[in-house]
């Protein structure tokens, strides 16, 4: 009698993210890390489809043009369907391939994507280049981008005869396709006995995808016009809401699926959750999972031994954390800068003083402007504390936060760095004491398990995902949203600071609460159990 993990055995992934390759937030970690999890099995085989944008070179990265399975001694070349409402157009893409960690991974190659210098906005580059294209805008052609995707992927498995048991859609950029492939003559039979599930990372404004303009939904979608119709939120045509009929759905953890069925925090997802709640559709929660290996000292050691530590073990007395930190703060001197970091600000040289760390999107969801707010108090109270926020934003909050580090009375004592590296992001969680997650809202989190896997505690807003740390246990929450509720959560973990041995303990249960539930290992047997459930019931409807 075979398991579920031995009934799915061919799994396709679409995602707008992926890995070291194209990435933008979190998506990328959950996706590639799951893949090359689910992948280890060698009766399982992973397939992976995202865009070529223009900042990735293929060829440089080992990526080889896939070749026409007719006609070998020719690249593949396929026409894609991406008509408008009084225009029949086709669009030509090709496919670079390559097999990492056994996850075999296709890029499709069109001029719509080449013509991108990041995964979901345009950047200086582009707007220096057209200047409509302003910087931090979303691509204008973002519903053709993801339909793009869409298609040349199914038309992908056709032309290669793989008939996969799943087909796992990452977010609104990808949702649309368990409709595609149900509703239009092309794909319905082909796929007959393909399961759907489409992963919510997240649910908020600006992460559906959606279309306001109705007719051009119709037209590249080539949907039925009552499916359109039907699957409109706001008066949008909604890709996460069409998903619903066709695919099973799931987002990123267990809490935040109830939140968005259950609590008023769906407002601010235009109450997607509650419309969903209405269709009698069950949103299923699975726990992102995290990869260990990839979230560690040896991430930044190179081969600096006396950078190496390890808080999940007991015997360590984590002196390697304390040299991470002594180089951080060496470099974080006004006016330096970084690959893809600018540096505004510089902390003092003494490791004896409590830092406090921010990573992650400058924008209300991650609660910038509550930190803000109460750092001034905080600062003036506590004259040896020191804290250094990293990320971007619109420009107001980059301008604020520029402003605030220039300020006489903080000099030495916070710092701004503008950008993203991965490199930078290892060395500030490395370096942290503490990590402040002030988020509104939060699928899941990932950034709270990397803090603590480098020994940063977490100090979270207990809501969505970031329910896992317990506070005074794996971290510190706090349950009310104001800039008090972070104030006071801020001092608490002051006397956590100046107790060695409460600090200590709390960064060894932390790293053990991840060894023992949050390995991708463990998750991914959830995710199978969903690919089974999703084939089931599609078999069902045959």
């Amino acid at each position: 009698m075979f398991g579920y993990e031995d009934q799915i055995k061919k799994i396709w992934m679409l995602s707008r993210e992926y890995g070291q390759l194209a990435g933008a937030g979190g998506v990328k970690d959950v996706v590639s890390q799951l893949a090359e999890a689910l992948a280890r099995k060698n009766t399982r085989s992973l397939h992976v489809v995202l865009p070529l944008y223009g900042f990735v070179n293929a060829r440089e990265q080992g990526f080889k043009p896939l070749s026409d399975p007719f006609c070998p001694d020719r690249i593949l070349r396929l026409q894609i369907d991406m008509h408008q409402p009084d225009k029949r157009i086709l669009e030509e893409v090709h496919y670079y391939y390559k097999k990492i960690k056994k996850v075999n991974l296709y890029l499709v190659d069109a001029d719509r994507y080449r013509q991108k210098s990041d995964v979901y906005t345009y950047s200086e580059k582009d707007e220096n280049l057209v200047p409509w294209q302003k910087k931090s805008m979303g691509h204008h052609d973002f519903f053709a981008m993801n339909l793009l995707l869409q298609k040349a992927a199914l038309e992908l498995m056709i032309v290669l005869g793989e008939k996969p048991d799943v087909i796992h859609c990452h977010d609104g950029h990808t949702a649309v396709l368990p409709a595609l492939i149900r509703e239009n003559a092309g794909y319905r039979n082909y796929f007959r006995a393909t399961g759907c599930i489409v992963t919510i990372h997240n649910a908020g404004y600006g992460y559906h995808q959606e279309v306001i303009d109705i007719p051009y939904a119709a037209s590249i979608t080539a949907l039925p016009q009552h499916v359109i119709e039907a699957n409109q939120l706001d008066l949008k045509f909604d890709p996460f809401l069409v998903a619903g009929h066709y695919a099973i759905l799931n987002t990123v953890s267990e809490n935040y699926a109830r939140e968005l069925r259950e609590t008023d925090s769906d407002s601010l997802t235009g109450w997607l959750g509650h419309e969903l709640l209405r269709r009698n559709v069950v949103l299923e929660g699975v726990t992102n999972g995290i990869d260990p290996e990839f979230f560690c000292s040896a991430a930044i050691a190179g081969d600096k031994s006396e950078l190496l530590f390890y808080p999940g073990k007991e015997e360590d007395t984590l002196a390697g954390k304390k040299c991470c930190k002594e180089m951080l703060l060496a470099l974080l001197q006004p006016g330096a800068t970084f690959d893809g970091v600018q540096c505004f600000g510089g902390l003092a040289k003494n490791t004896h003083h409590p830092l406090f760390t921010f990573i992650g999107r400058l924008s209300e969801q991650k609660g910038i402007d509550i930190f803000m707010a109460v750092l001034d108090d905080f600062l003036r109270q506590h004259p040896n504390v020191q804290v250094l926020i990293f990320g971007n934003g619109a420009s107001d909050i980059n301008s604020g936060l520029i402003r605030m580090v220039e300020r006489q009375e903080f000099h030495g004592r916070v710092c701004f760095l503008q950008g993203f590296s991965t490199e930078m992001a290892n060395r500030v969680y490395a370096a942290g004491d503490f990590f402040v997650i002030p988020s509104r809202y939060e699928p899941c989190g990932l950034t709270d398990f990397i803090a603590q896997l480098f020994g940063n505690i977490p100090i979270v807003h207990n809501v969505g995902g970031l329910v896992k740390v317990i506070d005074g246990v794996t971290g510190i929450a706090y349950a009310g949203n104001s800039p008090d509720d972070l104030l006071e959560a801020l001092e608490r973990a002051l006397v956590v600071y100046r107790n060695d041995k409460l600090k200590r303990k709390i960064q060894l249960q932390a790293a053990k609460a991840i060894e023992q539930n949050y390995t991708w290992t463990k998750v991914m047997r959830k995710y199978l159990e969903l690919y089974l459930k999703a084939r089931k019931q599609q078999l069902c409807r045959e």
